[in-house]
């Protein structure tokens, strides 16, 4: 029996680099670096709404 499981083990956080050699990865791998990317690219769609919003403000409040 090994002294530490798998299970309590940290688990490594996914990363991914643009441009990264994928052909080392699993399918799995890939999967779980498309749901990653597409978390990432709501992050920066909701942030670019909120930026816009305070542009749209800031241009009526100077009347631009």
């Amino acid at each position: 029996m090994p002294a530490i499981d798998d299970d309590d083990r940290p688990k490594k956080k996914i990363a991914h680099e643009i441009g990264q050699d994928l052909t080392l990865l699993s399918v799995k791998e890939l999967d779980e670096r498309v749901v990653l990317l597409k978390e990432e690219i709501a992050r920066l769609e909701a942030d670019k709404v909120k930026k816009q919003a305070q542009r749209s403000a800031a241009d009526q409040f100077f009347k631009r």
